[in-house]
């Protein structure tokens, strides 16, 4: 079992409760939009994977791909910023998302929360929405949960506070 913590949209601001609320996580997840002096921290925290936004600079983006597909426990997971959701995949994914669907679809850059499976496919698609304090949402969002084998388990919404 993994206990993963999932962030996106930081552009640049990352709370302190991230560190407390993800104690407890084997891995920390970013999907895009770290922003300046986001990635170190967290990399320094935990394990970290990501992928850049479409905000983040040069560095960012050489040090994480746009697109991150990969196995935890026996789960094919599927990391991208901007990737749509159920009934709305972004053009760029969908020919991927459809002949060879993950098992877990990661976005971020709407700053929309989201958990929505999609039975097309048998896939949940999760949006952590934002952290930072950048954008147009009005709460500051995180999301914890575990991966044990091919299931996902304890999904917990983390509300850090306004934006």
């Amino acid at each position: 079992m993994k206990r993963i913590g999932l962030i996106s949209d930081t552009h640049g601001y990352l709370d302190e409760a991230v560190f407390k609320h993800f104690e407890e996580c084997d891995e920390v997840w970013h999907a895009g939009d770290f922003g300046a002096d986001v990635a170190a921290p967290l990399a320094a925290f935990k394990p970290l994977r990501g992928v850049w936004g479409n905000i983040d600079d040069k560095d960012i983006r050489l040090e994480f791909p746009e697109h991150n597909r990969f196995m935890c426990e026996d789960m094919d997971i599927w990391m991208t910023h901007i990737g749509g959701y159920p009934g709305k995949y972004a053009q760029q994914v969908r020919p991927e998302i459809y002949t060879k669907p993950p098992n877990l679809f990661i976005t971020g850059h709407s700053h929309i929360l989201k958990v929505m499976f999609d039975p097309k496919i048998n896939c949940l698609h999760i949006n952590p929405g934002a952290a930072g304090k950048s954008g147009w949402h009005k709460v500051r969002t995180l999301i914890r949960f575990s991966i044990s084998f091919d299931k996902i388990d304890n999904l917990e919404v983390i509300e850090l506070g306004k934006r």
